[in-house]
């Protein structure tokens, strides 16, 4: 079996809280009284534009929240979406410790609209540890299209048998295993930590 060269990590759900999905959103829905139904179904409408970097969080935001007057300043939205996003304890210390080692090829596959993937990248340090971020805003593809697994592989030219990639959803992580690419559902930090010993990473 091949060696681990290379290790792909979702951030949402896996390093870090999610930025934007169904607890978060519900949550900011509640704190500002905003229609639950009504914003779903305007949510529905653009979410793939959105995650695909087609439209910015302001027009998201605009089609979503402030189609009609609200109480709640567009900025003020925006500063508590933005809030919202923490780091999963002991994730970040594991990742650094695999990009710190120098053994590894180190990447993110993730679903994410453009502004809060910026801010996440930025607030938490990750591109200290990721050379290349294959974001769904970046790259026009969302998971689980096995597009944006392709994709991750030629632009890094890794062969798929020698990656892992590591997900909380199995839905996204099938078509990586699909093209060969070894594949971790993340449940908890030291559950990972032993699959990744198990395939031979030092971890």
């Amino acid at each position: 079996m091949s060696h681990i060269a290379s290790i792909f990590f979702d951030v949402g759900g896996v390093l870090l809280t999610n930025a934007w999905d169904h607890a978060e959103r519900e949550q900011a829905l509640a704190r500002f009284r905003i229609d639950p139904v009504e914003f779903q179904a305007l949510h529905q409408e653009v979410v793939e534009e959105f995650e695909r970097g087609k439209i910015t969080l302001d027009q998201y935001l605009r089609h979503t929240v402030f189609s009609r007057t609200r109480t709640v300043s567009l900025e003020e939205f925006k500063s508590y979406m933005f809030s919202l996003s923490q780091a999963i304890p002991g994730r970040l210390e594991l990742a650094k410790s695999l990009a710190k080692s120098g053994k590894y090829f180190m990447g993110t596959i993730n679903n994410e609209s453009r502004e809060l993937n910026t801010y996440r990248i930025r607030t938490f340090g990750l591109k200290e540890l990721f050379p290349v971020f294959v974001t769904s805003c970046y790259v026009g593809v969302r998971k689980p299209e096995e597009g944006i697994y392709r994709c991750a592989l030629e632009l890094t030219q890794r062969v798929p048998e020698e990656c892992c990639f590591i997900d909380d959803r199995e839905e996204n992580l099938q078509p990586a295993a699909k093209l060969g690419m070894r594949v971790i559902q993340a449940r908890s930090t030291e559950q990972i930590k032993e699959e990744l010993a198990g395939m031979g990473v030092s971890v």
